[in-house]
């Protein structure tokens, strides 16, 4: 099995429990790893056979962009349409990190990691 690893993806969305977070956002960082077999991709050097990059940032910003409380949802949602989106997907794991959450210390960025 391969890993297409899709890293770094910042988005500002309008996720949190807390209604100033729905109003003013936050900045998140989505990383995704992609279990799958690129082998033939590999012989024919062709995108067809592979996962496309630009959509799977598509898929995510698209639903980074739909506001919920919780970014386990959000998590969720994005698994579910990477999976779906393409038969090569055999396994999928999506962490989202809030940067900079607003609770009550120093804290960098919590995250939620789902893998299916």
């Amino acid at each position: 099995m391969n890993i297409i690893r899709v890293h770094g993806i910042r988005c500002y969305s309008l996720h949190g429990c807390l209604q100033e977070e729905t109003k003013i956002g936050g900045t998140f960082e989505v990383n995704i790893d992609l279990f799958c077999d690129f082998s033939k991709s590999s012989k024919t050097d062709s995108l067809s056979d592979t996962i496309d990059y630009v959509k799977v940032n598509k898929i995510v910003e698209e639903q980074m962009s739909i506001p919920s409380k919780l970014i386990e949802t959000v998590a969720y949602r994005i698994l579910e349409k990477l999976k779906s989106s393409s038969g090569l997907i055999l396994k999928c794991k999506v962490e989202i990190r809030k940067i900079n959450p607003p609770i009550d210390g120093d804290v960098k960025y919590v995250s939620v990691i789902v893998e299916e």
